[in-house]
């Protein structure tokens, strides 16, 4: 099971760097943006690459994020219980997101096919949005995994470390 939990965190971590490239080129594409806005020469396209940038940057970071618990959460009112308790609360609920984020991740799938056969594309730069949006799904099914993990985790004693 290690090498797995070990897998799943690299696959999470590259996505994660993916997700801070287009984080950085967002940031500078818009900085450059602005500044050629006051010489009356701005860069086009630029907000719908910002948008699907900022698509990227949500969906790639979502895998490391969800694994180092980096999200906001409210736990105040579990705390209360004993850990066995918890811990089934945890699994639960871990279950319950896996079916969510496989069928965002699933449906995300299907909408990029639908988008790659029509040829959807943007209208200024032309570019196509099925990538992004494969980007994401595959993104959905990761997270699935590092939810998986954390069952794992939970089962192995190791969750609240």
């Amino acid at each position: 099971m290690e090498g797995f939990l070990k897998t799943i965190k690299g696959i999470s971590r590259f996505f994660n760097a993916i997700a801070g490239i287009s984080l950085t080129f967002l940031m500078l594409l818009t900085i450059a943006d602005v500044i050629l806005r006051g010489f009356k020469r701005p860069v086009p396209g630029t907000y719908e690459v910002v948008a699907l940038a900022g698509a990227v940057v949500i969906g790639f970071s979502m895998p490391l994020t969800s694994w180092l618990r980096a999200h906001i959460f409210v736990d105040f009112l579990i705390l209360k219980f004993s850990q066995k308790v918890r811990d089934i609360f945890n699994i639960g609920t871990r279950c319950l997101v896996i079916l969510l984020f496989f069928l965002i991740g699933w449906n995300m799938i299907k909408y990029a096919m639908d988008l790659q056969k029509s040829g959807e594309v943007s209208l200024t730069l032309q570019m196509p949005f099925y990538p992004v949006a494969y980007g994401v799904g595959v993104c959905c099914f990761v997270q699935c995994l590092v939810l998986v993990c954390d069952i794992v985790k939970i089962f192995g004693g190791k969750y609240d470390e």
